[in-house]
């Protein structure tokens, strides 16, 4: 009996542990990015064409799993979209991944990858604060701690980067980024209801495809296709971006979510704007500071509050 329940526990822990790690690392290596974007940058290259080469070297990905979805569809194993969810899923793309990653690339010219990862951080308040106005959901008294929390910690950062560089380029950059979350924060509360329908991977596969034709559109609108010779380490950058620091962690984190629920993986992705700070000043020499520190433990505070309301009312429900 007891050797049963042993050989039984024993693959639901492994289990558990194998989402804990895919959950950890996915976070580690998306948040990553912003590393890969600075030494992509010393090529003398435009947020356009770094976007372009990101999503040009990701799409084989995403329009395989795109593919093997609408196969699916088509015998009938997974609901058909309709027109309506179609269009909805065009949309996202454009918004969520599309004109974030932009926003955010821009962002990154101006500054430190620390303070851009934890102004991408306020999404989760983010879609607290339109849901609250858009939607009339009124705002509890623990999700105006989170609030709290959460801005403090990047005015903390803002003002300390103010202060050690011209304040009119971290002014422009934060906002670019807070431009991003703010449309990633719209793509979640778009995504809410379609991703049941849909299902997360088919949905992330479709939105991905849309935003990288999007972003390559973009490209040759601006650019004369001459751009895209460029020389060998630019080329190996974008490849560690589109499949290290997008592909990989995209799927590791759905893989989590399967494994330990969205709640845990979402608390785990708090490990993003901590290892970023480390990588910056192991890869990029940027210092960390108390205020950094400060700044990160007051963000991660206040998601943590929201993330914790949102698990036990799951586990209420």
């Amino acid at each position: 009996m007891n050797s049963t329940v042993a050989t039984s526990a024993a693959p639901a822990f492994s289990n558990r542990a194998a989402g804990f790690s895919l959950a950890a690392l996915g976070a580690i290596l998306f948040s990553g990015k912003a590393i890969v974007v600075k030494f992509t940058y010393e090529y003398g290259v435009d947020a356009v064409t770094l976007i372009a080469f990101r999503m040009l070297f990701s799409l084989p990905f995403f329009a395989f799993i795109a593919w093997r979805q609408s196969r699916r569809a088509v015998r009938g194993e997974i609901p058909v979209l309709t027109r309506k969810e179609c269009f909805k899923v065009v949309l996202l793309g454009l918004i969520g991944y599309y004109l974030s990653s932009f926003l955010d690339f821009l962002g990154l010219r101006y500054i430190s990858v620390g303070l851009e990862r934890l102004i991408l951080f306020l999404a989760p308040t983010l879609v607290l604060l339109i849901t609250a106005f858009w939607l009339k959901r009124p705002i509890a008294g623990r999700q105006w701690l989170a609030l709290l929390l959460s801005y403090l910690g990047v005015v903390l950062v803002f003002a300390h980067d103010m202060a050690q560089t011209s304040g009119s380029a971290v002014l422009l950059g934060s906002a670019f980024v807070f431009g991003s979350a703010f449309s990633y924060a719209l793509y979640l509360i778009g995504s809410g209801e379609l991703v049941k329908r849909v299902g997360p991977m088919r949905l992330t596969a479709y939105a991905m495809s849309v935003s990288s034709i999007a972003c390559l559109l973009q490209f040759f609108m601006v650019h004369p296709p001459g751009v895209l010779i460029q020389p060998p380490g630019f080329y190996g950058l974008s490849l560690i971006h589109a499949t290290v620091n997008t592909v990989l962690p995209v799927f590791m984190i759905m893989a989590a979510v399967s494994r330990i629920g969205p709640p845990l993986a979402a608390q785990l992705g708090m490990l993003g704007p901590v290892s970023v700070l480390f990588l910056a000043f192991w890869f990029l020499g940027e210092p960390v500071t108390a205020w950094q520190l400060a700044g990160t433990a007051f963000v991660l505070a206040g998601v943590f509050v929201l993330t914790a309301r949102r698990q036990a009312a799951s586990k209420n429900n």
